[in-house]
């Protein structure tokens, strides 16, 4: 998704005065590049997880780079999180959710578990900020309907093809019932 998503999810947070000391979730973190720029915005309470120890032993690496102290990176299942991996104000996805969604293995029944998995870690009243490639809008809307509402769809790139205009990504905010 890379710095253009980055940005769009900062800005929608200054918008939204999001208070600096607000606990982030980064679902499915990867390197960890996401949470570093929201350091240096000066968020303060950012956690990491990703289910591959690779991907945290990277994040850890590019942490120590630039010098950021204030983030914490675990290695977390997603679909079976921990008891301590709850309370968070704000959880960010950019592409696990895509990502659970191909799995060949039970794809729906994953699909439902991460559903569940994000009410139990994210406050009532939190916000899911989502980037997707792989769903329309609509269909996001379908698969968080339970426990959550949309608050905004964030500006994407569009394009035109065969006379009809579209977005190569997704991205949406929705609010914890």
């Amino acid at each position: 998704f890379g710095e253009e998503s980055m940005v769009r999810i900062i800005r929608w947070l200054e918008k939204q005065k999001i208070p600096l000391d607000s606990s982030v979730l980064d679902i499915g973190t990867g390197n960890g590049v996401l949470l570093i720029e929201l350091a240096k915005s000066g968020y303060t309470d950012l956690t990491g997880i990703d289910y591959s120890p690779s991907a945290i032993q990277l994040s850890e690496k590019v942490k120590e780079k630039e010098g950021m102290s204030n983030i914490k990176f675990k290695v977390e299942d997603f679909l079976a999180p921990s008891a301590e991996l709850s309370g968070f104000e704000i959880c960010i996805d950019k592409g696990t959710f895509d990502a659970i969604s191909l799995n060949p293995d039970n794809a729906v029944g994953k699909r439902k578990q991460y559903t569940r998995s994000l009410s139990s870690v994210l406050k009532p009243e939190g916000f899911f900020l989502i980037t997707s490639c792989n769903w329309t809008k609509e269909e996001l809307l379908n698969e968080f309907r339970e426990g959550f509402e949309i608050l905004e769809e964030l500006p994407t790139p569009k394009f035109c093809f065969g006379g009809r205009i579209g977005n190569s990504v997704t991205a949406l905010v929705f609010q914890r019932k």
